[in-house]
This record gives structure tokens, sequence and C-alpha cells, in this order.
């Protein structure tokens, strides 16, 4: 497609857009939006694929440092942490 014809349907998307805010239709609005990001060359609003829905999937696990060992549990009767042996 030539620069040109992009920049007429990304015209024409903006406008169906337009309308479909004005009847309410958020969800068509959303799509265009999306569509028009990936004329211009944007970012895409990413969907995630349906295995992989929910919060913080999407946070890579942070693994701590070579050596480092988890602090002992404090006495929970004290509340005094244990003396090193």
């Amino acid at each position: 497609m030539s620069l040109a014809a992009i920049e007429r349907k990304i015209i024409a998307l903006e406008g169906e857009m337009l309308a479909a805010v004005t009847r309410e239709d958020f969800e068509k609005a959303a799509r265009l939006r999306d569509e028009i990001a990936a004329l211009k060359g944007g970012a895409v609003v990413r969907q995630p694929p349906p295995g992989e829905m929910g919060l913080g999937t999407q946070v890579p696990v942070v693994e701590p440092p070579k050596g480092w060992k988890r602090p002992r549990k404090p006495d929970l009767m004290t509340n005094v942490k244990p003396r090193k042996r």
C-alpha cells in the first residue's frame, strides 16, 4: 500500500471511530483505534492469550542473587530474632 493510500485509510478509519463513539459503540471504536495504531506503526495494545490472563502474569519472576540465603524467621513467641549459632 502506498503512503497516500495508508493516509486515506487512516482518515476513513478515524471517521468511523468518531461515528462509533457517537453511537457509544466503544468496542468497535477500540478495534478501530488499534487498527489505526497498527497502520501508523505505533504500539498496538496487546491482548494476552487465553491462559495468560490475570494480575501480574506479565511480570517476570525476579530471582535472588547467587549465594543469597533466606533469613531465619523470628521466634513468634518472643518477637526476637534467634541468635546466630
